[in-house]
C-alpha cells in the first residue's frame, strides 16, 4: 500500500500477557525468566486493549508469552476476549497443560492451542528448553487437548541443531493427529542471539522451504512456514513451474497470503504494552498506556512505512515478489539497523 492508503485492520494479533516462563529456552525471543516483568498490564489495562483492538475488527488474538498459562487471570482475560467477537488462542510450551486446564480454555473460547515442540524426541527437545522432562510434559499437554477435543497445532523454530529432525517432526504431527504444523526460521533476537551461528545458511534454508512445499502434495495436514517469507516466493514459482495458481487464504489460522506480515497484517504486543511490527523486530510503534491501539496501528511511522513497500532497499526495493514477500524485516534489522534493508538471508536475485 502507499502511504495515502487507509491500513487495513490486523488479522493476527500476538500479545505477550506475560514475561515470565517455567521454561529457559536458548531460543527465547523475550529472554523470558521465572519472574514477572515490571510494569506489566493489569486486568484492567489489558481488557481496555481488548475492547480497542475488538473496536478495529475480529482479529486471531494469540494469548503468548512467556508461558501464558502462568497468568493468574488467562482465563479471564481469554473470556473476555472471546465475547468482544475475537476468536483467541493461545501458544505455550505446554508443559502446564492438564485436562482440567484445557477444560477451562475450552469454556473460555479458546479456538485452538500451539505446542512447541523443537525436537523429535526429548534429547533435542530438551536441549532447546532448558528443562529436562519438558518433551515428556508437552506430549502429556498434547494428550490432554486430544482427550478434550481442543483443536491443536505444533511449532517449530528450525536451526542446524534440529534441521535433520524436521521429517521427524512433520511425522510426529500426523500421528498426534495434530491439525497442523507451523514451521518458524529461527530470527536471532532475545537469548536466541546467542544462537546466531546456529541459523541455517541461505542455500539450506531455501532447500527447506522448497521441501516443506513438497510436502503440502503429501499431507491433509496444514502446513505453514512463519518468519520465512521467501516461502511465498517459492510457493509461487513451484506454482508456475507446474501450471497450477497458488491457493489463497486470507482468513483463519491457515491464512498463507503474503510472507511479512510485521506492520501489514500482524503485529506483536508486549506484557508492557509495547507495539512492535512482530516480536523479533524489537523496534516500538507506540505503547497503549500513551495511545490508544487503532491510533498506533493506522498512524505510527514504522507500520506505515513498512506498508508502504515502493521503500524497500536493495535487491528486496528491486524483487518482483516484493508485495508477495517482502523479506523478513526483522533479520534486516538484526544485520543492518534498518528495517528497510534487504533481508541477508535470501539467495534470489531479482530479475
Amino acid at each position: 500500500m502507499t502511504m495515502s492508503e487507509k491500513p487495513n485492520p490486523p488479522r493476527l494479533i500476538a500479545w505477550e500477557l506475560t514475561s515470565r516462563c517455567n521454561l529457559s529456552c536458548v531460543h527465547c525471543r523475550g529472554a523470558s525468566t521465572d519472574e514477572e516483568a515490571i510494569g506489566e498490564l493489569d486486568t484492567f489495562e489489558a481488557k481496555t486493549f481488548i475492547d480497542q483492538v475488538a473496536s478495529l475488527g475480529s482479529p486471531i488474538l494469540i494469548l503468548s508469552g512467556g508461558e501464558p498459562l502462568v497468568r493468574p487471570d488467562v482465563y479471564e482475560l481469554a473470556h473476555y476476549g472471546t465475547n468482544k467477537g475475537l476468536r483467541v488462542v493461545l501458544a505455550t510450551n505446554g508443559t502446564l497443560l492438564e485436562r482440567e486446564t484445557v477444560r477451562k480454555l475450552k469454556e473460555v473460547g479458546i479456538k485452538r492451542v500451539s505446542i512447541s515442540l523443537d525436537g523429535a524426541d526429548s534429547a533435542t527437545h530438551d536441549g532447546f528448553r532448558g528443562v529436562e522432562g519438558a518433551f515428556d510434559k508437552a506430549m502429556e499437554g498434547i494428550e490432554a487437548l486430544k482427550a478434550e477435543g481442543m483443536d491443536f497445532q505444533i511449532n517449530t523454530t528450525i536451526t542446524k541443531r534440529n534441521l535433520g529432525e524436521i521429517p521427524r517432526i512433520l511425522k510426529m504431527a500426523t500421528s498426534l493427529k495434530a491439525d497442523a504444523l507451523h514451521i518458524f526460521l529461527l530470527v536471532p533476537t532475545g537469548r536466541g542471539e546467542n544462537l546466531a551461528d546456529e541459523e541455517i545458511p541461505p542455500a539450506e534454508y531455501e532447500r527447506i522451504l522448497h521441501w516443506f512445499y513438497e510436502q503440502k502434495k503429501h499431507t491433509s495436514l496444514e502446513l505453514k512456514a512463519t518468519c520465512a517469507p521467501h516461502y511465498f516466493r517459492i510457493m509461487r514459482q513451484c506454482a508456475e513451474k507446474e501450471g497450477m495458481e497458488v491457493s489463497i487464504n486470507t482468513h483463519g489460522f491457515d491464512a498463507v497470503s503474503r510472507g511479512c506480515l510485521g506492520g501489514t497484517a500482524f503485529c506483536f504486543v508486549s506484557s508492557t504494552g509495547d507495539v512492535q511490527p512482530c516480536g523479533y523486530l524489537p523496534v516500538i510503534a507506540g505503547n497503549i498506556r500513551n495511545q490508544s491501539f487503532g491510533e498506533i496501528w493506522n498512524n505510527s511511522t514504522l507500520f506505515n512505512e513498512l506498508r508502504d513497500f515502493s521503500l524497500l532497499k536493495g535487491k528486496c526495493g528491486k524483487c518482483e515478489y516484493k508485495n508477495v514477500c517482502g523479506g523478513c524485516r526483522a533479520r534486516a534489522y538484526a544485520a543492518t539497523g534498518d528495517y528497510l534493508e534487504e533481508e541477508p538471508y535470501c539467495i534470489y536475485h531479482p530479475r
